[in-house]
């Protein structure tokens, strides 16, 4: 064995939320931690809404397109019970191909039904989306979140939290 899922940790941005989400409904219990990064999660609803992505992903109006999205959709696929990961998930006001409420929409459901005490975060980006309209001093600010979170579930000593000496 090379390593364990106490040490792996997998990160996509975008479109490929559609392959780490999936990963992670399907087999949370393979990951220690998951970084969502402005993610495509619902695709159900993201071609209904968004509309743009149905050449790429497929229309609901097929049936062989809607069976092949609804397998895709990991929102779809959160069920009550199940030991999740440790999950950063983010998203951005401004992002013009992911909208804020489909990253919000999956934090809030896999919050809601995961059975471990993992932590699942969500942070909002007021300033950018998907790399658009920012500094690189912003997203170099936004990497380090996320490094800093893969460090800190993965148990390296630099990134655990300290205890309170001042009880």
């Amino acid at each position: 064995m090379y390593t364990s899922k106490d040490k792996v940790a997998i990160w996509w941005v975008s479109a490929g939320g559609i392959t780490a989400g999936r990963a992670m409904t399907e087999r949370p219990d393979l990951f220690k931690a998951v970084i969502l990064e402005v993610p495509t999660t619902n695709t159900l609803r993201d071609v209904l809404t968004i509309g743009s992505n149905v050449d790429e992903y497929g229309t609901l109006k097929n049936p062989k397109e809607f069976k092949a999205l609804l397998e895709m959709d990991a929102y779809q696929h959160i069920k009550k019970g199940v030991k999740y990961p440790a999950t950063l998930i983010t998203g951005g006001i401004n992002d013009p191909r992911v909208p804020v409420w489909e990253p919000a929409k999956f934090a809030a459901k896999l919050q809601s039904n995961s059975a471990s005490k993992n932590s699942v975060l969500l942070q909002i980006d007021y300033e950018g989306g998907h790399g658009n309209n920012t500094t690189a001093l912003h997203v170099h600010s936004n990497l380090s979140d996320i490094f800093a979170f893969a460090l800190w579930q993965l148990g390296h000593p630099d990134y655990q939290p300290k205890e309170n000496t001042n009880k």
